[in-house]
């Protein structure tokens, strides 16, 4: 990121600031880009097995875009009122406290970030493993084998090269739109040649219940994942008040089309059988890069171990399940931040606003997503993963607000520094 120095009109002290240099199309691009990852191959097979029925599938698929959209808006109406980089983190910071922004990044760096790169790795795995066992079952061992392979193979790029990474990054996004591309236009001929006999009886067979419709959102919004991810690098937005509500609506419009396409090919003309940023409260070490190779080594060492931990007993729908639960837990108390500007604080400028009853809608829907997966059919790991959430509080109150063994974490700090030849990355001006 580039930074440029400014003065503040408050303080009348030299500050940083972010420059703004991504327009329109740079926004759409980033989030489209985020959003378009592996899931789109993945997931609508967990969507049509938990629903039951191709034509529920394309309205969880299509409700799934609505509703990313809708708290992208919500989203650009907060990224214009509080207009700093951090997503989430600085909103919760803002309007609900330090308690809440301290459980979030809690949250992401041990479970959000690690459980989403395995999710992805499963992904990988299970599409290089399938062709060598067409028509059989594909042994979950292999699967998970091939999958920490590939966390293990890409830690080590990202360490090495950053260069060498963003190669592979954009090799990787050409082959997915590549795949979705010759998915689409292989159901296409197929449509022009008559074949729409799996158009018939569309809703047969389909599962009606708050859990399952729960958890087909889950695995729906896994695609979707990214819709948010302008707000964080709101300052180096261009017009923010304008383009960041466009490039939602844009984007978020261009990936549900797409998302739509790729899975009417795939219920209907394919045989139904084979169908960050660094904060305050992070860990110190975790924001260090190489002294030599100037990569986020203690970081990305930190996410590959979580991953593989995660990935030994986990399978891809419930890492998802998880994911998704989390994720939407945060977003719910982002949303309520949102509405207590609006009502609390309706003098505060915002160039950009929405009604107030999206972002209740929104809150609704994601307190729903809290809730449904526990409410027919309760497991008890939604129980695990709601005390781990909860436990940054214990976290936060004895090392954070008290600040008690400072010297213990210094050392270790140290100790991590030496080993890993990493320092504290400073700030390009």
């Amino acid at each position: 990121m580039t930074l440029s120095s400014t003065r503040t009109m408050e303080s009348g002290k030299q500050g940083l600031t972010l420059k703004r240099e991504v327009g329109l199309i740079g926004a759409v691009s980033f989030i489209a880009g985020t959003m378009m990852g592996s899931g789109i191959f993945i997931s609508p097979q967990y969507v049509l097995s938990v629903i039951g029925s191709p034509g529920a599938s394309l309205i969880i698929w299509t409700c799934c875009g609505l509703l990313a959209m809708l708290g992208g808006l919500c989203y650009a109406e907060l990224g214009t009122i509080i207009p700093e980089s951090g997503g989430e983190y600085i909103y919760m910071l803002r309007t609900t406290g330090k308690v809440t922004a301290f459980m979030f990044v809690f949250s992401f760096i041990i479970v959000m970030k690690p459980v989403s790169a395995t999710g992805i790795a499963l992904s990988f795995g299970e599409y290089v493993v399938a062709p060598f066992y067409e028509g059989c079952s594909v042994p979950q061992g292999l699967v998970k084998c091939v999958a920490a392979g590939a966390i293990l193979t890409l830690s080590v790029i990202n360490c090495l090269s950053v260069r060498l990474a963003t190669h592979i990054q954009v090799l990787s996004m050409g082959v997915k739109i590549l795949a979705l591309v010759v998915i689409i236009l292989g159901g296409c001929i197929l449509l022009f040649q008559g074949n729409t006999e799996n158009f018939n009886n569309a809703f047969e067979g389909t599962n009606v219940g708050v859990s399952t419709i729960g958890i087909a959102f889950y695995q729906g919004l896994w695609s979707y994942d990214g819709w948010n991810t302008l707000n964080y690098i709101t300052e180096e937005l261009k017009h923010p008040e304008v383009n960041l509500p466009r490039a939602v609506v844009i984007a978020i419009s261009l990936v549900t089309g797409l998302y739509l396409l790729v899975n009417v090919n795939r219920h209907y003309f394919i045989s139904m059988s084979h169908s960050t940023c660094y904060i305050e409260t992070d860990p110190e070490i975790l924001a260090m890069a190489h002294v030599h190779r100037l990569t986020p080594s203690p970081a990305l060492i930190f996410t590959t171990i979580i991953s593989l931990v995660v990935l030994i007993p986990g399978d891809f729908q419930s890492i998802v399940n998880y994911f998704s639960f989390t994720a939407w837990f945060f977003y719910a108390i982002t949303l309520s931040g949102l509405l207590y500007l609006k009502i609390k604080k309706p003098e505060l400028p915002r160039p950009y606003t929405v009604p107030i009853i999206l972002p209740i809608l929104v809150l609704i829907a994601a307190i729903f997503l809290v809730l449904a997966p526990i409410i027919d059919s309760p497991q008890i790991e939604y129980l695990y993963v709601a005390l781990f959430i909860f436990s940054g509080v214990i976290v936060y109150v004895p090392f954070i607000h008290y600040k008690l063994c400072p010297g213990l974490l210094t050392k270790l700090t140290v100790f991590l520094q030496l080993l890993l030849k990493v320092a504290l990355a400073e700030k390009n001006l």
